[in-house]
């Protein structure tokens, strides 16, 4: 790690794991057989090399790793990026690129190929890969591709003491959104305006964290993207936005945190629900249902459970109480939304230390009501920490 324009502070602090890890994938890489990986999906891109840019394929500007078993590591950005990529990653070979000149990112793939890229095994992630990508590789190369995306995902299983810490971070600005939401409840208020809660409340909660860590820290503690929020009736659609539709006397009011609390690029789930002024009996019957769904799942959860054995045990509340599972009941996460293993019928993996997941309870009564409940959650030597820890009982405001 050379270069003088690497940021001090507690974010170049963590620059070493982002290279160990490197390091690790190249070890894996060399015992498939493979040469040259080539990532292109952004989680993947910041897991390794601690670089996010702001600008993409929708731009026309993708970004790109190279990962060589023989040790060859190179980023391929936008040179409008070049001052964050410098600041940011660890990797000293930047191959930066400009609109219009030459080839664009095509000219430095090229040159990381080599004058033989067909005697090379390449992987890719097949999954990710963009179709302008995938069909310059086409036209490149002979050879074909093999999937590199199952080695990038098995790493990424198990999450280190680091990174843990920083999901115990992001669970402190979820619950702060869930309870500026809730604060901002009230017959009359729109949807949108408990979503603009719920978004200062974390930008100001992340902020605390970050400033008190690292005052010139590059990641921003804004909290932005649109928000699962719901009421009445509209909590059965289960993701729709918030609208202007305005609270009313006995509404459930249902808020998802999972597309939009994103903290140091981890990514986390959570759900509350509230109840406006009053409930009647049948929807407290089918909002405690999720409710125990949820904890009997949580129950089952500890190293050597089976991943499906979890899911049934919230299935099985569900069908004693009449209702079938609106879907899985967990899912792992971390810099990605969805990661492996799911908590479903057909999953067969056993539970670790160092596994994180979203652990959801939900029952949807179409058009009448949908019930949620949904928490992060850390697999310990013992169990589980829940790092999104409140309240979940039936409350009415």
């Amino acid at each position: 790690m050379s270069s003088q324009l690497h940021l001090m502070g507690a974010e170049s602090e963590m620059l070493p794991l982002f290279q160990k890890r490197t390091q690790e994938l190249q070890r894996r890489l060399k015992d498939e057989g493979i040469d040259l990986l080539i990532i292109t999906n952004a989680d993947s891109i910041y897991y390794f090399s601690a670089y996010w840019g702001d600008l993409g394929l929708e731009f026309g500007r993708p970004t790109l790793l190279t990962i060589a078993s023989n040790g060859d590591v190179a980023l391929i950005t936008p040179g409008s990026e070049s001052l964050m990529a410098q600041a940011m990653t660890w990797i000293d070979d930047l191959r930066l690129y400009s609109d219009g000149v030459g080839e664009e990112w095509r000219d430095p793939l090229r040159r990381v190929l080599g004058e033989n890229p067909g005697k090379l095994c390449i992987a890719v992630e097949k999954n990710d890969i963009p179709a302008v990508i995938s069909d310059y590789l086409n036209q490149e190369l002979t050879n074909q591709r093999v999937d590199g995306t199952s080695i990038i995902a098995n790493m990424r299983v198990i999450k280190s003491v680091e990174e843990c810490n920083m999901i115990r971070q992001a669970g402190q600005v979820a619950v702060a959104m869930g309870i500026g939401g809730r604060s901002a409840m009230a017959v009359g208020v729109p949807e949108y305006e408990v979503s603009l809660a719920c978004m200062n409340a974390g930008t100001r909660k992340a902020a605390e964290i970050i400033g008190a860590e690292d005052p010139d820290a590059l990641m921003s503690p804004m909290i932005h993207n649109l928000q699962a929020v719901q009421s009445g009736r509209f909590t059965s659609y289960t993701h729709l936005h918030p609208r202007v539709k305005k609270l009313a006397h006995g509404d459930p009011v249902y808020m998802c945190f999972c597309s939009i609390c994103h903290f140091k690029q981890f990514k986390i789930g959570y759900d509350r629900e509230y109840f406006l002024g009053s409930v009647d009996d049948e929807t407290a019957r089918t909002y405690n249902t999720a409710i125990e769904a949820q904890a009997a799942s949580l129950r089952e959860m500890r190293p050597g459970a089976i991943a499906e054995d979890v899911h049934k045990a919230a299935d099985d509340v569900y069908q004693s109480a009449g209702f079938s599972p609106s879907y899985r009941t967990g899912r792992a996460l971390g810099y990605s939304s969805l990661e492996e293993p799911q908590l479903k019928y057909g999953d067969r993996t056993r539970l670790e230390t160092g596994m994180v997941f979203a652990v959801d309870g939900g029952v949807t009564v179409p058009d009448v009501f949908g019930a949620r409940v949904g928490d992060t959650v850390i697999v310990t030597d013992d169990g589980i920490e829940i790092v999104t820890e409140y309240p979940r009982d039936l409350t009415v405001l």
